[in-house]
């Protein structure tokens, strides 16, 4: 009987991810490089900010990627206290139109990135600014694409949620899962809309107004933000005039694939900040993912016949409700069937950024850890 409900109960919300409006399962938003952009949009009007931090096995190559954008286009890259030569080596690798500065040593309080982007910021004379990551590669056009975008339809910031490397188990495996469960935090659908209270964004490729930044007073605005990016897209949004937009896309593609400690330290870096901090909410949570997760299967298991079909009916769903984001990513069928274990996992990695928190560490990161009360 109690496996019976609680399959019940987990079909039902299955059920109801499928069928609510805002249908935050699908792959709809998305955005794809026009190589003929270039020759319609003038990129004078953007200046790429790209905060750097021991990036030397990649930075020649993102920084390829903007070579292949058009002419006009101004980067600043913002040495955050690498040890492995990064500034060199954008130094040495022919962009055109390219500074590089020396961010300050870290004051309390501020994240890396975020103390490296306002560095940046201070710098910017363009209408528009780019905030690109170190580790991220553009396909030709994609820079002239998302302003003709922010144009077009009046946005003051556009965000792409870039495309994992796919080349290791966990990058293929992890990596779009990790995209579907943000979707289901924030969905892209409720973000675009001016009037809706979701905001969200994807801070490695992030274009924004020089004004919209200006308006909420820069960078310091987020100061001690772990998720800064939708905090960003949050502050923007409240503005008069402050649309944002996010979306999907297979231009802009992560250089670094990420094996499962890195993966693990990446989600646990911000799941317990998506909880508030709070240990109900935390305990909830885990009571959710049990049942939507785990009690499907077990009711398959342990069950009697009626308890086994509405067990095989979540299980159903739930992989109905990630077949967009498979496809999308290329992935083999087998992902479906395997998400309860990668909810599961999340769960773990939850705990995990719990765990940290209790020790008195709010966040870790680059080589960094951020103390709880530094912010």
């Amino acid at each position: 009987m109690v496996w019976t409900d609680l399959a019940a109960v987990a079909a039902g919300a299955w059920c109801a991810l499928l069928l609510v409006p805002w249908q935050p399962w699908r792959t709809s938003e998305r955005l794809e490089a026009d190589p003929t952009s270039p020759a319609r949009v003038a990129l004078g009007d953007v200046t790429v900010l790209m905060p750097a931090r021991n990036e030397a096995p990649v930075i020649a190559r993102s920084l390829a990627g903007l070579a292949s954008q058009g002419a006009a286009l101004k980067t600043i890259l913002i040495d955050d206290g690498s040890t492995d030569g990064t500034a060199d080596i954008a130094r040495h690798a022919g962009l055109a139109d390219l500074t590089v500065i020396q961010a300050p040593p870290l004051t309390p309080g501020w994240t890396g990135k975020l103390w490296a982007l306002e560095h940046g910021r201070q710098m910017v004379t363009t209408p528009y600014a780019l905030l690109l990551d170190a580790d991220i590669a553009l396909s030709p056009g994609l820079v002239a694409t998302l302003l003709e975008k922010a144009r077009g339809e009046r946005l003051a910031l556009v965000s792409l949620m870039a495309a994992p490397a796919m080349s290791g188990f966990w990058d293929r495996w992890w990596m779009p899962v990790f995209i579907y469960f943000f979707k289901l935090l924030y969905p892209f659908r409720l973000a675009n809309r001016p009037t809706a209270g979701t905001a969200a964004a994807a801070g490695g490729c992030l274009l924004v107004t020089r004004e919209a930044l200006e308006g909420i007073g820069g960078f310091g605005a987020l100061q001690g933000a772990v998720i800064d990016d939708c905090t960003l897209a949050a502050l923007v949004k409240r503005q008069r005039g402050g649309a944002t937009w996010i979306g999907l896309t297979h231009s802009a593609v992560m250089l670094r694939a990420t094996d499962l400690r890195g993966f693990w330290r990446m989600v646990a870096r911000t799941a317990f900040t998506q909880l508030r901090y709070s240990y109900t909410l935390l305990v909830a949570c885990a009571v959710i993912m049990a049942i939507v997760f785990v009690a499907p299967l077990a009711a398959i298991v342990a069950g009697d016949t009626t308890a086994c079909a509405l067990g095989l009916a979540a299980w159903g769903l739930m992989g109905v409700s990630y077949v967009p984001t498979a496809r999308f990513y290329r992935q083999s069928p087998w992902t479906v069937a395997a998400l309860p274990a990668a909810g599961v996992a999340f769960l773990l990695m939850t705990f995990t950024s719990a765990l940290w928190y209790a020790r008195g560490l709010r966040s870790r990161w680059k080589g960094r850890d951020y103390r709880r009360g530094s912010a």
